[in-house]
């Protein structure tokens, strides 16, 4: 992750969201204070993928719908793409 200090984070505060637009991976800048990290400036859609993500992991319901999904696949029990869609289609 790049670390930018401070006071060149507040020069470059206009320009970071074009800066981060353009980066598929590293899309966060750690901003230090006296050599430490105090701030995270990421894209919007990296916000959004971690909150939604914590939202996720934070329901237990959701969780344990996913570890089953996961122990299935491994196992091998898995349908096919056109099974499935007839499946849904009725």
């Amino acid at each position: 992750m790049e670390t930018l200090p401070m006071m060149e984070a507040r020069r470059k505060l206009t320009s970071l969201p074009e800066e981060l637009e353009g980066r598929m991976e590293d899309n966060a800048i750690a901003v230090t204070r006296r050599g430490k990290p105090v701030l995270a400036i990421m894209s919007w859609e990296l916000f959004e993928a971690i909150y939604e993500t914590l939202e996720i992991m934070g329901d237990e319901q959701l969780m344990t719908s996913l570890r089953q999904g996961i122990r299935e696949a491994r196992e091998g029990k898995t349908v096919s793409w056109d099974v499935a869609k007839k499946e849904i289609e009725g």
